[in-house]
């Protein structure tokens, strides 16, 4: 038990540093409530479980080739200019006390689906990540353990999301409308600042700077 809470622990871990996924989860709680900011979470969850699966099979070298890490940056960067640009021009259009027409379940939990996927840091960090502790694993236990401590890390990422969705939604009912307005705006804006990084890390590499 004591190990598999250890997992759990390591999923909350890697969830928890902030990028395009909590500033999307933050901005969708803010604006439509619980629902909509975990299924933010759980669209990326799907999209780091593909992660998993990819460095078990050992495919993950093929996103290693120059035109494929290319193409991930620069795919990666449509996706969040555009993703944070849509945030920040809606962030004044919503209101608490009378919520603007809810985007669909089916659109934000592919929004956070391809938050994920199109991220080469996400990419990278799984292959380091998962990858080193899939090695350990595999030295000391059997497969059906590995399947067992694979899912507790799965489990520690749901915990995460549920609490951001939680925290987000939280603060949409106690928070000034000005506040949440404001902190709508910071969390598009931060979703344009990883754009534009991942957009000057396809041009280095595309022009080997």
């Amino acid at each position: 038990m004591h190990t598999f809470l250890s997992y759990v622990f390591l999923g909350l871990s890697l969830a928890a540093p902030i990028g395009p996924i909590n500033a999307a989860q933050l901005d969708k709680g803010l604006k439509n409530g619980f629902l909509h900011s975990w299924l933010i979470g759980i669209g990326s969850l799907f999209a780091e479980a593909l992660f998993m699966i990819a460095v078990y099979f050992g495919i993950v070298n093929f996103l290693e080739i120059p035109f494929m890490k290319s193409f991930l940056w620069s795919f990666g960067c449509f996706v969040l200019i555009y993703t944070g640009i849509e945030s920040f021009s809606s962030a004044n259009s919503f209101s608490v006390d009378a919520r603007q027409k809810e985007s669909s379940l089916h659109k934000t939990f592919w929004t956070g689906f391809m938050l994920t996927i199109s991220n080469p840091l996400s990419i990278l960090f799984w292959l380091g990540i998962y990858g080193s502790v899939l090695a350990n694993t595999v030295a000391q236990y059997d497969q059906s353990h590995i399947i067992l401590y694979s899912s507790a890390i799965i489990l520690g990422l749901i915990l995460w999301d549920f609490s951001m969705a939680f925290t987000a939604s939280t603060f949409r009912k106690i928070m000034k409308p000005s506040l949440l307005t404001g902190l709508s705006k910071l969390s598009g804006l931060s979703l344009i600042g990883f754009g534009i990084y991942f957009g000057y890390q396809a041009i280095k590499l595309i022009f080997h700077l």
